[in-house]
């Protein structure tokens, strides 16, 4: 069965969007995890993002997505510089899980909007 452009292109997309995800939790667990050490975050972090450029590019539609990728890409060329170590990481770590909390405030954010049942009341059609 040959696949549609469309079929392959929403693959594409939903592979490039679950591996933002893959790199923002391992992010998460590391900056929460009081053992990690710098050297062991700079290899995870570039084994990720060596498998994160082999995907192809896809053009991101929300906010949330975004800013995900954007925040990927800078913390990326944080962690690789030379002036990263478990010093600098223990400076950064509550703020880094701040701006991950903020991303996933903002993905959470979308998902309680949904306008037709905001005038609706829980006991609305009890009597």
């Amino acid at each position: 069965m040959a696949y549609t452009p469309k079929q392959i292109e929403k693959y594409n997309r939903q592979k490039y969007i679950s591996y933002i995800e893959k790199i923002k939790k391992n992010l998460f667990s590391a900056f929460r995890n009081p053992s990690m050490d710098a050297e062991k975050l700079k290899t995870k972090i570039s084994e990720l993002m060596q498998g994160f450029e082999k995907l192809e590019k896809i053009r991101l539609d929300t906010e949330y997505m975004r800013e995900s990728e954007k925040y990927i890409q800078e913390i990326y060329q944080y962690i690789m510089s030379d002036n990263f170590d478990n010093n600098e990481m223990n400076n950064i770590r509550d703020k880094q899980l701040g701006v991950l909390n903020r991303l996933q405030k903002m993905k959470n954010k979308s998902r309680y909007k949904k306008e037709k049942y905001a005038h609706k009341s829980t006991t609305e059609g009890w009597e």
